[in-house]
């Protein structure tokens, strides 16, 4: 069993301060029991989070940072047919513009419903259309693009701008410029449909940008299975410390339990835990009878160890 822990830890103060806080007894003694691998990763600004990386490389995919299918494999998973183009995914999205910079909400606070989410991609085909781009409803939070340009195209994930400026990951290259002339004339056409206003009117954001990640050809995945448990991933994201920390503990009560289990049984297991910036992998390996007896009663330190991710 392979499990994957995307968000594991925080690059703000607020997080490291919340990490000093931990309990978490069962990761600490299943730590303990797994051999420590390197670290993959490199800073909160690549256009990749760890926990995509760790998990591409996992499934086997090829790719680079911003660089990786992912639309694709949803639209394959919404039932569409994939075939060989290159897709992209198109979040529908709500820019909040400040004083100094632009930053996008979790699309999920939007909160869309799927007849409204259908009537602005339909009002946006047009648009879209003169570029070239084939799009296609996937759900309310997930529309998909189609076009030749998508094969090679870096993309940041949406983990990586929601709350942030949008600008650290828009860089000014041709093919970006494109995009972002297609954004502003998007958010022209979506100021002025009736559901901008009836949105507003009723307290719910309005939807007026998008957002495009994951491009590229799909692909299969051909190795490791592997279990991705993304309930940190909310409270990190809105910044809710206390949530992430219950989060966590109650992670340490189920997966981490029964993983640790697992490996006391003789069971091959692995781990990966990530944060913003790094991915640590953790495995099993075979071990003598003296150490699986001295490392029974053996603890590691969590904080540090998340904190260096």
């Amino acid at each position: 069993m392979h499990l994957l822990i995307p968000f594991a830890s925080g690059v703000s103060p607020a997080a490291a301060h919340t990490l000093g806080t931990f309990n978490l007894p069962c990761l600490s003694k299943l730590l303990s029991r797994l051999h420590v691998g390197s670290k993959t990763g490199g800073d909160e600004y690549s256009f990749s989070t760890p926990h995509e990386a760790a998990l591409a490389n996992a499934w086997g995919w090829h790719g680079r940072d911003g660089i990786f299918p992912w639309a694709a494999h949803q639209a394959r998973a919404d039932g569409m047919d994939v075939r060989t183009s290159a897709w992209g995914l198109l979040t529908p999205a709500h820019w909040h513009v400040g004083r100094d910079h632009i930053t996008m909400a979790d699309p999920a606070a939007l909160k869309l419903t799927d007849i409204e989410s259908q009537a602005l991609l339909n009002a946006l085909q047009p648009l879209f259309a003169d570029d070239g781009w084939t799009l296609q409803w996937g759900s309310a939070e997930r529309w998909y693009a189609s076009h030749p340009s998508f094969a090679n195209l870096r993309c940041a994930s949406l983990d990586r701008v929601i709350g942030r400026n949008i600008d650290l990951w828009l860089p000014n290259t041709p093919e970006v410029k494109s995009i972002r002339r297609l954004q502003s004339e998007a958010q022209m056409l979506l100021y002025a449909h009736p559901l901008h206003d009836e949105r507003q009117a009723r307290g719910d954001l309005p939807v007026n940008s998008f957002w495009l990640s994951g491009c590229g050809v799909h692909q299969a995945v051909v190795a490791d299975a592997v279990h991705v448990d993304s309930r940190l991933r909310a409270p990190l994201l809105a910044e809710d410390w206390a949530t992430w920390a219950e989060t966590w503990a109650a992670l340490d009560s189920s997966v981490m339990a029964d993983l640790l289990r697992r490996s006391q049984n003789g069971e091959m297991v692995s781990l990966t835990l990530c944060g913003e910036r790094y991915s640590r992998r953790f495995d099993a390996s075979p071990q003598s009878l003296w150490k699986r007896v001295s490392r029974s009663w053996q603890n590691v330190a969590v904080a540090p160890m998340l904190e260096a991710l």
